[in-house]
């Protein structure tokens, strides 16, 4: 499903639907990074036990999901990715009709999973829309939610390659739990950037749990 359009609501969308969003493809193809993050979602997903589907919100090529497939052979996953050139390679891995091309705005929130998922992505949405991002996530839950982002107690914005207001940091975790009283957190931890064996963009990940 396809939903490309010239004009975004954010000039964040646009950044990552372009040029710079297709060139960070080839940053991140490389099977040193599956390695990583499969030693990745080995830790973070451990209190979860047995997961049958998941969404990613901002899969970009995959390299996540192809993790996590190789832990959990049988899940059903789903995709949502706004770059059309990392939406092609993601249809590699994902059926067809569980990626969702586009912007997180949009996505019409079809897909209720065991694991609602969001990896170096929230840092890149514009704040004033994160809680629309927060909603999707909390809406396509049936149980867990994984954030997993540059973490901060309080929000900042800093540059990012080059580029300004394209990268923020603050407590995305600890928002999501202060708005929503059926969530709990169950887990965190941090990845570093000078583990020797697998290496992460030192991020910090919180897995919530949703209670009926």
């Amino acid at each position: 499903m396809s939903t490309l359009k010239e004009n975004y609501a954010t000039p964040q969308e646009a950044f990552w639907a372009g040029q710079f969003g297709t060139e960070y493809i080839g940053r991140n193809a490389s099977q040193q990074l599956l390695a990583a993050n499969l030693n990745f979602f080995t830790k973070a997903l451990k209190q979860a036990g047995k997961l049958s589907s998941c969404l990613e919100l901002g899969a970009n090529i995959g390299m996540n999901l192809k993790a996590i497939q190789l832990l959990y052979p049988d899940i059903e996953l789903n995709a949502v990715e706004i770059n059309p050139d990392a939406a092609a390679k993601l249809r590699e891995l994902v059926d067809q009709g569980n990626v969702y091309e586009g912007s997180i705005f949009d996505y019409p929130g079809t897909a209720k999973v065991d694991l609602a998922l969001i990896k170096g992505v929230l840092i890149h949405i514009n704040p004033d829309k994160l809680d629309i991002v927060y909603e999707k996530l909390h809406q396509a839950s049936n149980r867990y939610l994984l954030v997993a982002e540059y973490y901060n107690p309080s929000p900042v914005a800093i540059p990012y390659r080059g580029h300004t207001d394209r990268l923020f940091k603050r407590d995305f975790a600890g928002e999501l739990l202060d708005k929503y009283s059926d969530l709990v957190l169950i887990d965190y931890g941090f990845s570093y950037h000078r583990d020797a064996a697998f290496p992460q963009d030192d991020i910090t990940w919180f897995l919530l749990e949703k209670k009926a």
